[in-house]
Protein backbone atom coordinates (compact mmCIF):
# COMPACT_ATOMS: atom_id res chain seq x y z
CA UNK A 1 0.00 0.00 0.00
CA UNK A 2 1.26 3.35 -0.78
CA UNK A 3 1.59 6.04 1.89
CA UNK A 4 -0.87 8.25 1.14
CA UNK A 5 -3.65 5.62 0.72
CA UNK A 6 -2.04 3.83 3.95
CA UNK A 7 -2.89 6.95 5.75
CA UNK A 8 -6.18 8.05 4.61
CA UNK A 9 -7.26 4.67 5.43
CA UNK A 10 -6.07 5.10 8.55
CA UNK A 11 -7.14 8.67 9.45
CA UNK A 12 -3.82 9.17 10.07
CA UNK A 13 -2.24 13.06 9.03
CA UNK A 14 1.22 13.18 7.22
CA UNK A 15 2.09 14.96 10.48
CA UNK A 16 1.05 12.24 12.91
CA UNK A 17 3.83 9.90 10.54
CA UNK A 18 6.33 12.75 11.24
CA UNK A 19 5.67 13.31 14.93
CA UNK A 20 6.42 9.64 15.32
CA UNK A 21 9.80 9.36 14.29
CA UNK A 22 9.30 6.63 11.84
CA UNK A 23 9.66 6.86 8.32
CA UNK A 24 7.49 4.75 5.75
CA UNK A 25 10.60 2.92 4.84
CA UNK A 26 10.99 1.23 8.42
CA UNK A 27 7.36 0.75 8.95
CA UNK A 28 7.21 -1.12 5.00
CA UNK A 29 10.58 -3.20 7.28
CA UNK A 30 8.21 -4.31 10.02
CA UNK A 31 5.32 -5.05 7.54
CA UNK A 32 7.14 -7.45 5.62
CA UNK A 33 8.75 -8.99 8.62
CA UNK A 34 5.89 -9.37 10.00
CA UNK A 35 4.13 -10.89 7.02
CA UNK A 36 6.66 -13.54 7.21
CA UNK A 37 5.48 -15.07 10.66
CA UNK A 38 2.18 -14.32 10.05
CA UNK A 39 1.07 -18.25 9.58
CA UNK A 40 3.16 -19.05 12.75
CA UNK A 41 1.48 -17.03 14.88
CA UNK A 42 -1.54 -18.01 13.64
CA UNK A 43 -0.38 -21.19 14.83
CA UNK A 44 0.24 -20.44 17.98
CA UNK A 45 -2.89 -18.85 18.54
CA UNK A 46 -4.47 -22.03 17.58
CA UNK A 47 -2.41 -24.56 19.44
CA UNK A 48 -2.76 -21.99 22.51
CA UNK A 49 -6.92 -22.58 21.62
CA UNK A 50 -6.62 -26.52 21.83
CA UNK A 51 -4.64 -26.55 24.50
CA UNK A 52 -6.15 -23.99 27.01
CA UNK A 53 -9.61 -22.92 25.82
CA UNK A 54 -11.01 -25.72 23.85
CA UNK A 55 -12.84 -27.12 26.86
CA UNK A 56 -14.85 -24.29 27.48
CA UNK A 57 -16.60 -25.45 30.88
CA UNK A 58 -12.85 -26.58 32.44
CA UNK A 59 -12.14 -22.90 31.30
CA UNK A 60 -14.83 -21.67 33.60
CA UNK A 61 -15.90 -19.42 30.26
CA UNK A 62 -19.24 -19.19 27.84
CA UNK A 63 -17.11 -19.01 24.52
CA UNK A 64 -13.79 -17.32 22.73
CA UNK A 65 -12.19 -16.61 19.35
CA UNK A 66 -9.16 -15.77 18.02
CA UNK A 67 -7.02 -13.50 15.53
CA UNK A 68 -3.69 -12.07 14.36
CA UNK A 69 -3.30 -8.91 14.26
CA UNK A 70 -3.77 -7.15 10.63
CA UNK A 71 -0.62 -5.84 8.88
CA UNK A 72 -1.73 -2.43 8.66
CA UNK A 73 -3.65 -2.52 12.12
CA UNK A 74 0.02 -3.11 13.34
CA UNK A 75 1.49 0.04 11.68
CA UNK A 76 -1.27 1.96 12.56
CA UNK A 77 -0.39 0.97 16.26
CA UNK A 78 3.30 1.73 16.13
CA UNK A 79 3.00 5.29 14.71
CA UNK A 80 0.54 5.35 17.76
CA UNK A 81 2.21 4.08 20.15
CA UNK A 82 6.04 5.91 19.02
CA UNK A 83 3.65 9.24 19.21
CA UNK A 84 2.24 8.50 22.81
CA UNK A 85 5.31 7.25 24.33
CA UNK A 86 8.42 8.52 21.97
CA UNK A 87 10.70 7.05 24.84
CA UNK A 88 9.41 3.97 25.39
CA UNK A 89 8.61 2.89 21.72
CA UNK A 90 12.23 4.79 19.90
CA UNK A 91 14.06 1.41 19.61
CA UNK A 92 11.41 -0.44 18.00
CA UNK A 93 11.94 -1.62 14.47
CA UNK A 94 11.54 -4.62 11.92
CA UNK A 95 13.95 -6.70 14.40
CA UNK A 96 12.08 -6.45 17.61
CA UNK A 97 8.60 -4.96 17.15
CA UNK A 98 6.68 -8.53 18.21
CA UNK A 99 8.76 -7.78 21.96
CA UNK A 100 7.21 -4.29 21.75
CA UNK A 101 3.54 -5.24 20.39
CA UNK A 102 1.65 -7.89 22.85
CA UNK A 103 -0.77 -8.16 20.79
CA UNK A 104 0.19 -9.82 17.60
CA UNK A 105 -2.07 -13.14 18.76
CA UNK A 106 -5.24 -11.97 20.23
CA UNK A 107 -7.65 -14.16 22.46
CA UNK A 108 -11.27 -13.08 23.04
CA UNK A 109 -12.65 -14.95 26.49
CA UNK A 110 -16.20 -14.36 27.18
CA UNK A 111 -18.35 -14.73 29.96
CA UNK A 112 -22.20 -14.88 30.70
CA UNK A 113 -22.43 -13.16 34.20
CA UNK A 114 -19.29 -10.33 34.81
CA UNK A 115 -18.50 -12.37 38.08
CA UNK A 116 -17.88 -15.32 36.26
CA UNK A 117 -14.54 -13.75 35.90
CA UNK A 118 -12.84 -15.16 39.22
CA UNK A 119 -13.39 -18.75 37.41
CA UNK A 120 -11.11 -18.29 34.30
CA UNK A 121 -8.78 -15.56 36.53
CA UNK A 122 -7.86 -19.01 39.03
CA UNK A 123 -7.83 -21.72 35.79
CA UNK A 124 -5.05 -19.31 33.78
CA UNK A 125 -3.08 -18.36 36.70
CA UNK A 126 -2.89 -21.96 37.87
CA UNK A 127 -1.54 -22.88 34.60
CA UNK A 128 1.28 -20.40 33.82
CA UNK A 129 3.79 -19.09 35.99
CA UNK A 130 2.92 -16.04 37.59
CA UNK A 131 5.76 -14.65 39.05
CA UNK A 132 6.38 -10.22 39.39
CA UNK A 133 10.08 -10.99 38.37
CA UNK A 134 8.74 -12.17 34.55
CA UNK A 135 6.44 -9.07 34.46
CA UNK A 136 7.76 -6.58 31.54
CA UNK A 137 9.90 -3.05 32.78
CA UNK A 138 11.74 -2.97 29.48
CA UNK A 139 10.57 -4.69 26.54
CA UNK A 140 13.57 -5.47 25.02
CA UNK A 141 15.40 -6.47 28.15
CA UNK A 142 12.71 -8.32 30.00
CA UNK A 143 11.85 -10.94 26.72
CA UNK A 144 12.76 -13.91 27.67
CA UNK A 145 14.23 -15.45 24.39
CA UNK A 146 13.39 -19.39 25.57
CA UNK A 147 10.48 -20.28 23.33
CA UNK A 148 9.57 -23.19 26.27
CA UNK A 149 9.15 -20.73 29.04
CA UNK A 150 5.43 -19.88 29.80
CA UNK A 151 4.14 -17.38 31.95
CA UNK A 152 2.31 -14.42 32.50
CA UNK A 153 4.63 -11.64 31.26
CA UNK A 154 2.49 -8.97 33.28
CA UNK A 155 0.40 -8.00 36.07
CA UNK A 156 -3.38 -9.12 35.66
CA UNK A 157 -5.73 -5.74 34.93
CA UNK A 158 -8.99 -5.10 35.00
CA UNK A 159 -10.62 -2.13 33.15
CA UNK A 160 -14.14 -0.77 34.76
CA UNK A 161 -16.28 1.98 34.80
CA UNK A 162 -16.83 3.98 38.13
CA UNK A 163 -20.47 2.85 39.70
CA UNK A 164 -19.86 -0.70 38.42
CA UNK A 165 -20.43 -4.03 41.09
CA UNK A 166 -17.32 -4.39 43.05
CA UNK A 167 -16.73 -8.24 42.01
CA UNK A 168 -13.16 -8.05 41.55
CA UNK A 169 -9.87 -8.34 43.93
CA UNK A 170 -7.98 -6.17 43.99
CA UNK A 171 -5.27 -8.45 45.61
CA UNK A 172 -5.47 -10.92 42.54
CA UNK A 173 -5.24 -7.76 39.80
CA UNK A 174 -4.93 -4.07 38.65
CA UNK A 175 -8.25 -2.35 38.85
CA UNK A 176 -8.12 0.52 36.48
CA UNK A 177 -11.44 2.86 36.71
CA UNK A 178 -12.21 5.10 34.07
CA UNK A 179 -15.25 7.36 32.89
CA UNK A 180 -16.83 7.89 29.39
CA UNK A 181 -17.04 5.09 27.13
CA UNK A 182 -14.60 2.72 28.98
CA UNK A 183 -13.64 -0.74 27.41
CA UNK A 184 -14.37 -2.95 30.95
CA UNK A 185 -12.17 -6.06 30.16
CA UNK A 186 -10.39 -8.64 32.03
CA UNK A 187 -6.39 -8.30 30.55
CA UNK A 188 -3.57 -11.21 30.69
CA UNK A 189 -0.41 -11.20 28.50
CA UNK A 190 0.76 -14.13 28.44
CA UNK A 191 4.30 -15.46 26.84
CA UNK A 192 3.78 -18.78 24.84
CA UNK A 193 5.92 -20.69 22.42
CA UNK A 194 8.23 -17.91 21.70
CA UNK A 195 5.60 -14.95 21.52
CA UNK A 196 2.71 -12.88 23.45
CA UNK A 197 -0.51 -13.62 23.49
CA UNK A 198 -2.80 -11.34 24.70
CA UNK A 199 -6.19 -12.69 26.51
CA UNK A 200 -9.09 -10.22 26.86
CA UNK A 201 -12.27 -11.39 29.28
CA UNK A 202 -15.65 -9.50 29.07
CA UNK A 203 -19.23 -10.52 29.08
CA UNK A 204 -21.21 -10.76 25.63
CA UNK A 205 -23.33 -7.66 26.45
CA UNK A 206 -19.74 -5.80 26.82
CA UNK A 207 -17.97 -7.37 23.92
CA UNK A 208 -21.34 -6.24 21.41
CA UNK A 209 -21.19 -3.44 22.36
CA UNK A 210 -16.78 -3.02 22.15
CA UNK A 211 -17.76 -4.77 18.13
CA UNK A 212 -19.67 -1.44 17.28
CA UNK A 213 -17.72 1.01 18.70
CA UNK A 214 -14.53 -0.70 17.29
CA UNK A 215 -16.07 -1.01 13.61
CA UNK A 216 -17.44 2.64 13.73
CA UNK A 217 -15.24 4.62 16.50
CA UNK A 218 -12.32 2.88 17.05
CA UNK A 219 -9.16 3.74 16.28
CA UNK A 220 -9.91 5.63 13.04
CA UNK A 221 -12.65 8.37 14.77
CA UNK A 222 -11.97 8.76 18.27
CA UNK A 223 -12.26 12.89 17.43
CA UNK A 224 -15.90 12.42 16.41
CA UNK A 225 -17.89 13.73 19.50
CA UNK A 226 -21.75 12.62 18.07
CA UNK A 227 -20.34 9.23 17.44
CA UNK A 228 -18.62 8.98 20.93
CA UNK A 229 -21.65 10.23 22.67
CA UNK A 230 -23.48 7.42 20.86
CA UNK A 231 -20.97 5.11 21.76
CA UNK A 232 -20.94 6.38 25.18
CA UNK A 233 -24.98 5.59 25.52
CA UNK A 234 -24.33 2.19 24.29
CA UNK A 235 -21.73 1.67 26.88
CA UNK A 236 -24.09 2.55 29.50
CA UNK A 237 -26.71 0.11 28.23
CA UNK A 238 -24.48 -2.77 28.01
CA UNK A 239 -23.49 -2.20 31.78
CA UNK A 240 -26.92 -2.00 32.79
CA UNK A 241 -27.89 -5.06 30.43
CA UNK A 242 -24.79 -6.80 32.92
CA UNK A 243 -26.43 -5.52 36.28
CA UNK A 244 -30.06 -7.09 34.94
CA UNK A 245 -28.37 -10.42 34.14
CA UNK A 246 -26.69 -10.76 37.59
CA UNK A 247 -30.27 -9.92 39.10
CA UNK A 248 -31.67 -12.61 37.15
CA UNK A 249 -28.85 -15.03 38.13
CA UNK A 250 -29.10 -14.12 41.73
CA UNK A 251 -33.21 -14.68 41.82
CA UNK A 252 -33.20 -18.01 40.20
CA UNK A 253 -32.50 -20.26 43.17
CA UNK A 254 -35.26 -18.28 45.21
CA UNK A 255 -37.26 -19.49 41.82
CA UNK A 256 -36.45 -22.32 42.23
CA UNK A 257 -37.62 -22.84 45.64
Amino acid sequence: METRAFLKACNIEEQDLRQAGITWEQLEAVRDAYRGIEDRLREIGKDFIDEYLYDIEKAGIHSYRYRTKAPDHLLEKIIRKRREAPEKFARLDDTNYYKYITDLIGIRVFFLYREDWIHFHRYITGRFENDPANYIEDRLRDFDEDPSHYYLAERPRVYKRGGDSKIYDEKEIDIITGTGEVYRSLHYVVKYKGYYVEIQCRTLFEEGWSEVDHDIVYPYFQDDEMLKDYSRLLNRLSGLADEMSSYFRRMKPNREE
